[in-house]
């Protein structure tokens, strides 16, 4: 438990291995049966854990991306200058490519190539700027904790007393550095004690709110129910729902918002019940020289749909599709929760103003 900042911090996915100048994760692909934590110096290794999902969810991929070229920098500092640079560019390239659609691993890979150019432009040795990237990386960790607990507190204003609350995917401390983006919120309106309860849907193909959230919230204490993703729309229109809370993998300059695979058909079924919408998510998720064409939307493995953790669920030569994500339109968002505060419509005035 972390005494700097004003909430615990009981679950951390991502974090710094000082002494070894490592990049650790809590490995999510083995949630929550086994808690397995890995740590490396090694690109193609973090490489691997972000395109696995053993870290997964926009904030922590970002984090991650950062401390690993952070970690390899140390690992080749005895190189020559020309090499150095060299190979931590191309780390930046191998991570630049895990995955398409979260626009946190940019911007956090473009902070690192921004401070490797200062550091060369300045004449530094591989020593200083070494140590220049530890520090930006161990920045980069530090604002997304930071920001989250910021959009809890925004967020949890939000939220009414014994209100039930639909999440979907995991937007907890284990998509992030610590803490959560719509887990924060939730977790945030808990410890101010208002006696909230989540449903969590499974999150289909790979279950993170099943394995993850479920997790989450009941290592918090936190009431949650789980469901399946095809029972969203009818518990939603049963009048269960109070309201929905979900993160964001990428948020373009008009507002259209991506997310998990199923946000768009809850979102749907918020706008059609007259239920409020909600998404949360940092400024690094915003991206304001992308537009709603711009988003590569991620195609995993089809065995995912196939089977189940591992196991087949149908023939195996069937033909399946697997999108990653999906993309909800500005108008069945009905705010944007940020660590600079709630961004109501139109968000493609309105979102530009935060970055003033």
């Amino acid at each position: 438990m972390s005494t700097e900042y004003p909430y615990p911090l009981k679950i951390r996915a991502i974090w710094w291995d000082g002494e070894d100048k490592r990049v650790c994760w809590l490995n999510t692909a083995k949630l929550p049966f086994t808690e397995e934590v890995k740590c490396s110096d090694e690109p193609p290794t973090l490489a691997k854990a972000i395109i696995n999902m053993e870290i997964r969810g926009a904030p922590a991929i970002g984090v991650a991306a950062a401390l690993g070229v952070a970690a390899y920098a140390h690992k080749i500092v005895e190189r020559d200058l020309e090499e150095y640079t060299r190979m931590i560019n191309e780390a930046i390239k191998l991570l630049w490519n895990t995955r398409p659609t979260a626009h946190n691993l940019f911007w956090a890979l473009n902070r690192m190539k921004k401070k490797l150019h200062e550091g060369l432009g300045k004449g530094y040795s591989t020593d200083k700027i070494t140590d220049m990237l530890e520090e930006e990386a161990l920045n980069i960790m530090r604002e997304d904790i930071e920001s989250n607990i910021k959009m809890g507190e925004y967020g949890a204003e939000l939220i009414p007393d014994k209100a039930t609350i639909m999440t979907h995917c995991n937007a907890g401390a284990l998509a992030t550095a610590a803490f959560g983006t719509a887990l924060g919120v939730i977790r945030v309106a808990w410890y101010r004690g208002k006696k909230i309860k989540v449903i969590a849907t499974e999150t289909r193909p790979v279950l993170q709110g099943a394995r993850l959230t479920v997790w989450e919230l009941a290592r918090e204490g936190i009431p949650v129910t789980l469901i399946t993703d095809n029972m969203a729309g009818y518990v939603i229109r049963k009048g269960l729902v109070d309201l929905v809370i979900v993160g964001a993998d990428r948020i373009t300059r008009e507002g259209y918002v991506a997310n998990k695979i199923g946000t768009y058909m809850i979102a749907l079924a918020a706008k059609r019940n007259n239920i409020p919408f909600y998404v949360a998510a940092p400024t690094s998720t915003i991206d304001l020289d992308s537009t709603v064409n711009d988003i590569i939307i991620e195609e995993r493995n089809p065995d995912e749909v196939r089977k189940v953790l591992g196991k087949p669920i149908t023939l195996p030569e069937i033909p399946a599709l697997n999108y990653a994500f999906d993309i909800t339109d500005p108008d069945l968002v009905t705010a944007i929760i940020t660590e600079k505060g709630v961004v109501k419509p139109p968000f493609d005035k309105n979102l530009k103003k935060i970055f003033e």
